[in-house]
């Protein structure tokens, strides 16, 4: 009898040490479409910046697609990303839960993340974030999509 193992979604916990930025995307339990209304995109945002007050993140960078999440952060202290990324999908997943009246995860289990290196710009991993609606056919111009930004500055400021 053959038995899988399943590969680890995350990569050593060392490999984050010392990083400071990361490109994350979380998805929708079965790609359920979740962010559709203000009123979910707004509650999210509420618990998203609340826990990056707690573990010291910088939100350079977010989009709520229908069925996913795009985040650009912006480590500002020791706490590790999976510390945040587990308070937020936990803390969220159970207020759109209750908002949507879905039984079951709202989230997919884990999520991807790319450690953000020193030679990649901020500004181009910010632009490429709030670009998926565009490339999604959402809409023409980056701009016009209303659950897309930054809680940390101005989009022109990252924009440069």
């Amino acid at each position: 009898m053959v038995t899988f193992r399943r590969k680890r979604n995350r990569l050593d916990l060392e490999v984050y040490k010392g990083s400071d930025a990361y490109f994350v995307t979380a998805a929708t339990w079965q790609r359920r479409p979740a962010f559709l209304s203000k009123e979910i995109v707004e509650h999210c945002l509420l618990i998203l910046r609340e826990c990056a007050k707690q573990h010291s993140m910088r939100v350079l960078a977010y989009c709520f697609m229908p069925d996913h999440l795009h985040l650009l952060l912006v480590s500002e202290g020791t706490a590790p990303l999976v510390d945040f990324m587990r308070a937020f999908k936990h803390r969220s997943g159970y207020h759109c839960k209750k908002l949507l009246g879905w039984d079951g995860s709202f989230w997919q289990k884990s999520y991807y993340d790319h450690v953000v290196r020193s030679e990649e710009r901020l500004e181009t991993v910010a632009a490429y974030v709030w670009a998926n609606p565009v490339r999604a056919g959402l809409v023409e111009d980056a701009e016009d999509y209303a659950f897309s930004g930054s809680l940390s500055m101005e989009r022109e400021e990252v924009e440069g």
